[in-house]
């Protein structure tokens, strides 16, 4: 797929901003994507714009079988949040690469599939059945961090180990074809030694973060809000933490490339992500309230670059870092 250049410019007209970024081998004409969970396959967002004009969709993530997921309630408000506990529902790897994939890849948009498992063969066999895909995918986001199963011994981004495990399980699935992007928890004590393990393993680079376990309940029937007890909260309150994480694993992993996300409601809280150390972004809850979300966002991220003398996204990326290294060195 040729990589298309886009320009948006800034209010007063006067500068353009060059948005394309890379993740590994993978070349992005914007860095905003979606993230895994908010958007489906993509279905929902294209009666609101043209699913191209974003950097790329990331798919709700996909199991090796069908999955009815957990009992209802599933979501509940909080504030300045919102807890989910869907417990991965889907159609298994098979109907989805056969039926969504296909649909997603005529709109011409860029597709980052994204793929969840009960153990490490699972991760490797839906891996494998995502590489049959061949080019139509532009990479495979393994999700080993979500919070909202039953189990929470499945959640592999919590041990180093286990994490570096189904890394280098999916890339022997995979091997060269696909960049593989392992989502992190923030639900760990040392976040960068897990971050480290998925890169030795084998990672083109981490999406981080993923909810943080939650727990909401009514005080009217004195029970938990959603039927699962806990589940992944989301939303403008998890961005101070996930911007922390993006951070402190750039710093220690400065040429692994990042997709930062977490509680990203507006331009400026991309902006904060892209000099964190991101190179991309992905844009989940928002969308929730605002189907534009993710375009609305590249525009506003696109003007606050260029209001602040950027000409490119690449000049923006981890700035923030030498900024403070030029602070301490004053």
């Amino acid at each position: 797929m040729s990589l298309k250049v886009v320009n948006r410019k800034s209010p007063e007209g006067n500068m353009s901003v060059d948005l394309r970024t890379t993740l590994g081998s993978l070349l992005l004409p914007t860095p905003v994507l979606t993230a895994s969970g908010c958007a489906g396959s993509g279905k929902e967002l294209s009666a609101f714009f043209d699913l191209s004009e974003i950097g790329a969709i990331v798919t709700k993530s996909i199991m090796q079988n069908p999955r009815s997921g957990r009992a209802t309630p599933r979501m509940a408000e909080t504030p300045s949040g919102m807890l989910n506990s869907i417990g991965l529902q889907g159609p298994g790897v098979e109907k989805f690469m056969n039926e969504d994939v296909p649909w997603l890849a005529q709109t011409g948009a860029r597709i980052i599939v994204s793929i969840a498992g009960n153990s490490v063969e699972d991760f490797a066999r839906t891996a494998a059945r995502v590489r049959r895909a061949g080019d139509v995918v532009s990479a495979i986001e393994v999700n080993i961090s979500c919070p909202n199963v039953s189990n929470r011994g499945l959640v592999f981004a919590c041990d180093p180990i286990s994490a570096s495990e189904v890394i280098r399980a999916v890339r022997r699935s995979v091997g060269g074809l696909f960049p593989i992007f392992a989502k992190l928890s923030p639900d760990v004590t040392d976040i960068v030694s897990v971050a480290k393990s998925c890169v030795d393993a084998g990672a083109t680079g981490l999406a981080m973060i993923n909810t943080l376990l939650g727990l909401v309940i009514d005080t009217k029937t004195m029970r938990p809000k959603v039927a699962g007890i806990t589940g992944g909260l989301s939303g403008p309150a998890i961005r101070p933490v996930g911007v922390r994480a993006v951070w402190q694993v750039h710093a220690a992993l400065p040429k692994v490339p990042i997709i930062g996300m977490g509680g990203i409601m507006s331009g400026a809280d991309a902006f904060e992500y892209i000099l964190a150390g991101a190179s991309a972004v992905s844009i989940g809850t928002a969308t929730f309230h605002d189907p534009t979300a993710a375009l609305r966002i590249q525009n506003e991220l696109s003007n606050l670059l260029a209001e602040r003398g950027f000409t490119a996204l690449k000049e923006a990326i981890a700035y923030g870092h030498r900024a403070a290294d030029e602070e301490v060195g004053q």
